[in-house]
């Protein structure tokens, strides 16, 4: 079942991931150092992640499977839960993952473990 525990446990086992409360205890906020890459609102029933473009995040859009991310850049979308498979999910969510990773300085990235 998709909900924010699930969420938090693909989050939880990306290397260096760290979970925050910046806006609220409400609110499951996960970054890769300084970065958020994952966002569950107080509402808890979707996630927000970064796309690759802005064009990745209209299409997911268009195609219904996923709306725009409130406050966040155009290429961000939310998730809702139970909207796409489990697996789409989690990849949307490592593809977010990965691309803050990569602006990291290479020092940083050295420093975290390899993707599973």
């Amino acid at each position: 079942m998709q909900d924010r525990t699930f969420v938090n446990q693909i989050c939880a086992s990306l290397p260096g991931a760290m979970l925050s409360h910046p806006f609220s205890p409400a609110h499951d906020c996960w970054k890769l150092g300084e970065k958020m890459f994952a966002i569950i609102g107080d509402t808890g029933h979707a996630v927000s992640v970064k796309t690759d473009h802005v064009e990745t995040a209209q299409l997911l859009i268009e195609t219904g499977r996923a709306q725009r991310a409130a406050y966040f850049h155009a290429s961000w979308v939310q998730l809702p839960f139970g909207l796409l498979e489990d697996e789409e999910l989690r990849d949307r969510i490592a593809e977010s993952y990965r691309l803050i990773r990569s602006a990291l300085p290479k020092k940083l990235q050295a420093g975290l473990a390899p993707l599973p």
